[in-house]
């Protein structure tokens, strides 16, 4: 018996919220939402081993908030 694999539901391994990831058919995904830059993308992949839901990528994805994950600390 073949099992659907389009769909999991997923807790966010960084902040705990549900979410849908759509494995099967990822140009529709939660996740294909937000477009990461290179530090960002780094991070997560080293920091994470599971899906982050599309809040945590956009949050991640700006500088200020990437650098407090990171350092613990405020840029400026």
């Amino acid at each position: 018996m073949e099992t659907n694999r389009k769909h999991e539901h997923k807790a966010c391994p960084r902040c705990g919220n549900g979410f849908i990831c759509k494995v099967g058919d990822v140009a529709n995904c939660q996740c294909n939402t937000v477009k990461l830059n290179k530090e960002a993308y780094d991070f997560i992949s080293k920091k994470y081993e599971d899906c982050l839901c599309s809040n945590c990528l956009a949050e991640l994805n700006t500088r200020q908030l990437l650098f407090r994950e990171k350092f613990g600390g405020n840029p400026h």
